[in-house]
């Protein structure tokens, strides 16, 4: 039962795992950096799903299952391997698709052509929301990202 509660507990932490795509937030360590910015036109945008899966739930619900069909297995050795074992799978499928569900975001994914004619993708949250033909700068970095261009159109 305590393995049972601590899976629970570990699947409803997994809701705050989700990665911040937001455009508006920069890491501590991207503080003080210089990154390349180079003006550019937006050619299509649309929303996407972005999944933010990392594995933690599968995991956790594998070993919590796998604790949980041993002690259901009965009190013969034979009986907690099979309740184990069956356990682990029903355990590891029901985690991954409860952190797959609390990990998953909306997002923008923007198609952009610079000055000079390259083309690039990339995606990120759905605030701000960019139309086809606006002014945009492209942030190189990690993660890169658009911010409106504030020169207005040129």
């Amino acid at each position: 039962m305590r393995a049972l509660v601590s899976l629970c507990a570990a699947l409803v932490a997994l809701g705050g795992c989700a990665h911040n795509i937001s455009p508006q937030t920069y890491s501590v360590g991207s503080v003080g950096q210089v990154n390349r910015t180079v003006s550019a036109t937006v050619v299509s945008a649309r929303e996407v799903d972005v999944a933010g899966t990392t594995g933690v739930g599968g995991s956790a619900g594998t070993a919590a299952g796998a604790v949980v069909g041993s002690a259901a297995g009965g009190n013969n050795t034979r009986g907690n391997i099979v309740g184990a074992i069956g356990g682990a799978v029903v355990g590891g499928l029901a985690g991954a698709a409860i952190e797959s569900n609390a990990t998953k975001q909306k997002g923008m994914e923007y198609v952009v052509e610079t000055e000079n004619g390259n083309l690039m993708t990339i995606v990120q949250g759905t605030e701000p929301i960019f139309v086809t033909g606006q002014k945009v700068l492209v942030l190189y970095g990690s993660p890169s990202r658009l911010i409106a261009d504030p020169r207005g159109k040129r």
